[in-house]
């Protein structure tokens, strides 16, 4: 089986669109990227690897997450193209080109990119990410390149606002 989890960036300050890319986490988005993170390590779902956009908010979150899975964070890979935007069928091709060794691949990004990836890789999902929500997917296949679009089953869906503190 391989696991494809998709968090969009926690709560971020509301900057206009010339500081976007270095716009960083709220007290809320920290707080909730320490939350959906526990959950989501409670639950076993933990990482094997992790990409990021390298916008600011992004790599806090991802930071946040890499923290509580005691994940390196030199480790996490900033990939410009998920804050520039990928269409579902580029973000395909990543997938199929990533290593068989491993089996759960945490990609944080924004949206409205991670809610059209969630659409696009699941055969049920069909809303909208929250901010620092997560979604994991899980594919009955033994390599990446084996994974084709809606044919993820929709594991877990966690949203901030629904875990306890």
């Amino acid at each position: 089986m391989k696991r494809l989890v998709l968090v969009r960036h926690a709560k971020a300050e509301p900057w206009g669109y010339d500081e976007d890319y270095s716009r960083a986490l709220t007290d809320r988005g920290v707080s909730d990227a320490r939350k959906v993170s526990r959950a989501l390590l409670k639950l076993g779902i933990i990482p094997d690897l992790m990409i990021t956009s390298p916008a600011m908010r992004a790599i806090q979150t991802a930071m946040f997450f890499a923290t509580e899975f005691e994940y390196p964070e030199k480790s996490i890979i900033k990939n410009r193209l998920f804050y520039e935007g990928l269409s579902s069928g580029e973000l395909l091709e990543i997938v199929h080109r990533m290593k068989e060794n491993y089996g759960s691949l945490f990609i944080f990004g924004h949206n409205p990119a991670m809610s059209s990836y969630a659409r696009s890789f699941s055969r049920d999902f069909s809303g909208d990410m929250a901010t620092c929500s997560a979604v994991v997917l899980d594919f009955p296949v033994e390599r990446w390149d084996q994974i084709s679009m809606r044919t993820g089953e929709l594991s877990h869906l966690l949203n901030p606002k629904e875990l306890p503190e």
